[in-house]
């Protein structure tokens, strides 16, 4: 059953002008449900970046729609108490272009679009649990795909998540040799997200792999030089290269426990912050949590 919209759109009951900063450059002032929401949530407007592989659940191939589902529970909740959020999701479930089938390809770049569909493919689904939320949503595609999605249009995609709707961005950058992690963070910096959120299946950045490592300790916050340097993986070089040059922090929690999109947006101690303030030190997670959803 379709339940009936419940966020609250923010510009449209604004009245009042004041300082407050817009792409277009002049402000609102904030109004009651604001100036709540901003008590309450630490980011508002988000990039979250989900894998394709994290939808397959306990699957081989495609999509567990349980995982669908309770994904699409957070970001509604998520939505209800003020956030702007967008999306960028993999396709690793279905075809990645850098994958032993992608390899047999005669040409990567022909298995890198291959992959862009794929991502095409994963944003209906997630669009269509989301709309079953109650949410807005519009999916984006950064290649034309007239009948089923909008073309990247930078001004527009800004004010549909003013509007409080969901945008879901697909087929990566529309290039090839680039991956949805970059994809992630270059429409982050374009729609002046606080935030990029890496959504995972671990609890955040460890000092080694905690699947294979059972004494691998997670950090709490690290620098993202540190991140470089130790090769810990969070994102591939371009990705985690152009989230440096525009400053933006990232947060990498484990998505498939409940209500943590929820309370990283709120700022509690949950998964790992990747930040860019130099001479800070790696800080390790003082509590022991398990390293894997359930």
């Amino acid at each position: 059953m379709r339940h009936a919209p419940t966020f609250v759109s923010t510009r449209l009951n604004c009245q009042e002008k004041g300082p407050r900063r817009t792409f277009r450059g002049f402000s609102f002032r904030p109004t009651v449900f604001e100036v709540a929401v901003s008590g309450t949530l630490k980011y508002r407007r988000i990039l979250l970046k989900l894998s394709g592989e994290a939808l397959l659940g306990n699957k081989e191939f495609g999509i567990d729609h349980d995982i669908l589902d309770a994904y699409a529970v957070d970001i509604r909740e998520a939505v209800d108490a003020g956030a702007e959020i967008a999306l960028v999701i993999g396709g690793g479930n279905i075809f990645r272009g850098v994958s032993p089938q992608g390899s047999q390809m005669s040409s990567r770049a022909h298995a890198d679009y291959m992959g862009m569909l794929a991502t095409m493919i994963n944003g209906m689904a997630l669009q269509d649990a989301l709309e079953e939320q109650g949410l807005h949503t519009r999916l984006i595609s950064a290649i034309d795909m007239n009948e089923i999605a909008e073309p990247f249009i930078r001004r527009r995609a800004i004010r549909h998540l003013e509007k409080g709707r969901v945008v879901i961005f697909g087929a990566g950058t529309g290039h090839p040799y680039f991956s949805t992690d970059t994809a992630a963070a270059l429409r982050a910096a374009e729609m002046d997200a606080e935030l990029i959120m890496k959504g995972t299946r671990v609890d955040g950045v460890f000092t080694s792999d905690p699947e294979n490592d059972p004494t691998a300790e997670r950090f709490a916050s690290i620098g993202g030089m540190d991140v470089l340097s130790r090769e810990l993986g969070v994102m591939d070089l371009t990705a985690i290269t152009l989230a440096r040059e525009s400053n933006l922090p990232l947060h990498v929690f484990n998505m498939n426990r409940r209500g943590n999109l929820l309370r990283v947006l709120r700022g509690e101690p949950v998964g790992t912050l990747v930040h860019w303030e130099a001479g800070s030190e790696a800080v390790v997670a003082s509590e022991t949590t398990p390293a894997t959803a359930s």
